[in-house]
């Protein structure tokens, strides 16, 4: 287990405030991990409360589950622990058979075991084949395959799209390029792909010069996008009159996501602009509270750098 996934729990205490945590309400940890946020949440449940804990890795429910487990009887809430995706939001909490939830947490930059394992292809500082697949067992594309297959212009898009990367079509015109002449099957390879086709003067600079494209194929992979979309539309749907959606974000393309849904959701209202009075009755289902996100303060960052660039957002369900 690598230092990143025994992690600080992020703006801990952001989060609670945002949440607003009653006894007895119904609380969903969309991002289980190993529970460093929902810890502190139990104990504000109470025994009369609800922790719903979602995880698609079995490691992690298990750590979390001693960390529950360790509260004392008098202050834990009934936990329920759940294996999956939290873009399939609406089939875990049918297991569950509750009735709507109060709170709901994503942090979006929990980390988990595959991630961290250099054998999974998700690193571009260890030398290992392309997989970055977040669950083998269910899925089928690897990271090799897309690399190897699409065109160029489908790679510079998923490159753009999903990390803003500045140099999107020229590293895609080197990854066409190199595999004319082999296939492209290990994360060195791309990483020395991506170092060549960016500038030296731009490598200078902005950390990693395979960082984001990395990121871009990662989630095409795991087509992160719209598992965000699809939990986000969840759990605003789940969320009662009143209750509180959090979400803490890592990199510019989530928080985006997560800025317009908030939007959309806030603003349903479908009339033209000159119309004076509404007509087609789409009332707001939210009301955001973050008009801009919180974010770390600098004590912080200091002592946990990996909440630099968290950015958190909460809204309220009306």
């Amino acid at each position: 287990m690598t230092s990143e996934y025994r992690h600080i729990p992020v703006m801990l205490d952001e989060c609670m405030e945002g949440l607003a945590l009653k006894k007895g309400d119904v609380f969903v940890d969309a991002t289980l991990g190993l529970a460093g946020h929902s810890v502190c949440a139990a104990k504000q449940l109470g025994r009369e409360g609800i922790l719903i804990g979602i995880d698609q890795d079995d490691f992690a429910l298990e750590q979390a589950k001693e960390r529950l487990d360790a509260i004392s009887q008098d202050e834990r809430p009934e936990v329920v622990l759940l294996k999956g995706n939290f873009g399939d939001m609406d089939d875990l909490l049918l297991q569950a058979e509750l009735p709507g939830i109060d709170a709901v947490l994503f942090d979006l930059g929990v980390s988990s075991p595959q991630i961290d394992n250099p054998a999974r292809g998700f690193s571009f500082k260890e030398n290992a084949p392309l997989d970055m697949r977040m669950d083998p067992g269910k899925q089928t594309i690897t990271a090799q395959e897309i690399i190897n297959t699409l065109n160029e212009a489908d790679l510079t898009r998923i490159i753009r799209a999903n990390s803003d990367e500045r140099w999107a079509s020229r590293i895609a015109s080197f990854i066409v390029r190199a595999r004319e002449a082999a296939p492209i099957e290990t994360t060195g390879q791309l990483v020395d792909i991506v170092k060549a086709a960016i500038p030296a003067s731009a490598r200078r600079r902005g950390g990693h010069p395979a960082k984001r494209t990395f990121q871009a194929i990662r989630m095409e992979v795991n087509q992160e996008r719209q598992v965000l979309e699809r939990g986000l539309d969840a759990a605003i749907r789940w969320l009662l009159p009143g209750g509180r959606i959090a979400v803490m974000s890592y990199h510019s393309i989530e928080d985006r996501i997560v800025k317009d849904t908030f939007a959309r959701f806030a603003n349903r209202c479908t009339c033209p602009p000159d119309l004076p009075v509404c007509a087609c009755g789409k009332k707001p289902m939210l009301e955001v509270k973050t008009r801009k996100p919180i974010c770390a303060t600098p004590d912080e960052v200091e002592a946990n750098p990996r909440s630099r660039s968290a950015k958190l957002r909460i809204a309220c369900k009306l």
